[in-house]
């Protein structure tokens, strides 16, 4: 109950922009959870389809993995799906390949998207704490400065530090954003890594069967 206590009179200290630094919290927080849970199933999704390509694939059984690739709204299901209806227009290998990066580039934005708010938001924070404690020293000296001489010192440091809370809300908001947003570039870019690996796999199986064929 002393925790909880200490948090709210240090929140009720801070001043009023506080409150926006919460909202700034708030949205980053949502933001961080959906795309923490959309790339996780993303990374799933794809490797149940591809293991599921890989023995067609190796068979050459073209007509059975478009089959599920159509019916899989997976993004690795989206670029190979691109290459392999290539394949009965063209059998160069450049023009898979140029298909098949048209659907990484569909596909990149999505698994990129709102991640780069967090970011923004991390430095809003910081801004607002700096600027709701500049306007609390201004008000602290202001009030100073009509006030009794001997209580001067007393009252510049006690409002100095009640400003100073803004400052400290908002880094402890900003630090945890900038590590999620850390933590979902990361996992954005192995997720892509393993869309272009999986590409290269696609490709050479593709050229293989067709130049047997």
């Amino acid at each position: 109950m002393d925790a909880y206590n200490a948090i709210v009179e240090f929140f009720q200290s801070g001043g009023l922009f506080m409150y926006p630094i919460v909202v700034v919290l708030a949205l980053g927080l949502a933001i961080a959870i959906e795309r923490y849970i959309f790339l996780s199933v993303a990374r799933s999704t794809n490797s149940k389809v591809w293991n599921s390509l890989m023995p067609l694939l190796n068979k050459g059984d073209f007509r059975r993995a478009m089959s599920i690739m159509s019916k899989s709204k997976s993004a690795i299901a989206k670029v190979l799906g691109y290459g392999l209806s290539r394949t009965t227009s063209a059998r160069r290998r450049d023009d898979i390949g140029t298909a098949m990066e048209e659907g990484l580039m569909e596909v990149i934005p999505q698994l990129e998207k709102r991640t780069h708010y967090l970011a923004t938001f991390a430095n809003i924070a910081t801004l607002l704490g700096l600027l709701g404690t500049i306007i609390g020293l201004i008000q602290a000296f202001t009030a100073v400065a009509a006030a009794n001489p001997a209580e001067k010192a007393d009252m510049l440091s006690a409002s100095i530090s009640i400003a100073m809370n803004t400052t400290a809300f908002g880094l402890i908001v900003a630090i945890p954003l900038l590590l999620m947003h850390t933590v979902l570039q990361t996992k954005t870019v192995e997720l892509v890594d393993s869309l272009e690996m999986a590409s290269v796999k696609f490709l050479n199986i593709v050229t293989e069967k067709q130049e047997i064929a």
